[in-house]
């Protein structure tokens, strides 16, 4: 049990319900961390303290075990601190062994941790500590080892190849030493992926990549260019291939750390002429006016 859980309410600080879903709280932290992030706020101490106080949140609730730890501590805390005959504190010891979960050992364990008060001293691991590390697109794809300096100590950090932005590694005993012989803590680190000009994750394995083509292009058919992370590759546009139109390049997509490989999506988007010759603007005129064509919008009743 840590005395720290009681004094600071993790849900209110990533502001969420108690019962928000592990989808709900992921979604919150990565909000206020990148509205908080120090390279955006540089100079700025209050967004700094701000940034660490919400990684001690998310650490937290958005790890099932230790979430749940902490709604019981929490849970048991709301027992202490209560008024008794003559104005003096109580305890029920019933909730408070409810609220563990536990035995009557761990009660006594537990409470003497919040009030600091053993009587003889036991081992305790150590906590968990986090931080964050900033990689490229590339060395995201491929892995890379990256080495981080934690409490004075250099910990040497794989992160596997694909991986995605956000993702968080457990780094086994680079935590905070245990008291008293105990073990350390682990340190968990977060993952932040700078992005690519061209090309976004889509899933874990599969690439999505935009590419603009002719209104031409698009009604009689091309083979067409487009990049992938390793080469070029060409892909056939079929005659009349409508805007948005997504096309499969198989297994040009992200290897992960299983040695399976994904995807490319190409989406085409039409691009429409702005500065038109005058030659031109009469040649569609022509087209326009020899149809027939169908029209568009009849599915809209127009």
């Amino acid at each position: 049990m840590r005395k720290e859980w009681l004094e600071r309410d993790y849900y209110k600080i990533l502001g969420v319900e108690k019962d928000a879903s592990d989808k709900v709280i992921k979604k919150a932290f990565r909000t206020l961390a990148q509205q908080n992030h120090p390279d955006a706020n540089r100079g700025d101490a209050t967004a700094e303290a701000r940034f660490k106080e919400i990684n001690e949140a998310y650490d937290v609730l958005g790890d099932k075990e230790a979430r749940e730890e902490y709604d019981k501590v929490r849970e048991m805390g709301r027992f202490v601190g209560g008024r008794g005959q003559g104005g003096q504190p109580y305890v029920r010891v019933e909730d408070l062994l409810g609220g563990m979960g536990g035995s009557q050992y761990d009660l006594f364990s537990g409470l003497s941790d919040i009030f600091g008060r053993q009587s003889a001293p036991r081992r305790a691991p150590g906590q968990d500590l986090t931080t964050q590390v900033a990689i490229t697109f590339h060395q995201a794809i491929s892995g890379v080892n990256q080495q981080l300096s934690i409490n004075g100590q250099t910990v040497k950090v794989k992160i596997p190849q694909g991986v995605a932005d956000g993702t968080r590694i457990r780094v086994k005993g680079k935590g905070a030493p245990g008291t008293n012989g105990g073990p350390p803590g682990d340190l968990l680190v977060t993952v932040n992926v700078a992005p690519h000009p061209l090309f976004e994750r889509s899933g874990k394995r599969d690439l999505r990549l935009v590419a603009p083509i002719t209104f031409v292009e698009a009604a009689l058919g091309a083979d067409i260019s487009v990049p992938t992370l390793d080469g070029n590759v060409r892909l056939r546009i079929p005659p009349g291939t409508p805007h948005g139109k997504t096309f499969r390049v198989a297994r040009r997509g992200v290897t992960d750390a299983n040695g399976t490989t994904g995807d490319l999506l190409v989406v085409v988007e039409i691009a429409v002429p702005t500065n038109l010759t005058h030659e031109q603007e009469e040649l569609l005129e022509k087209f326009r006016d020899n149809g027939p064509e169908e029209n568009p919008r009849a599915h809209l009743g127009v």
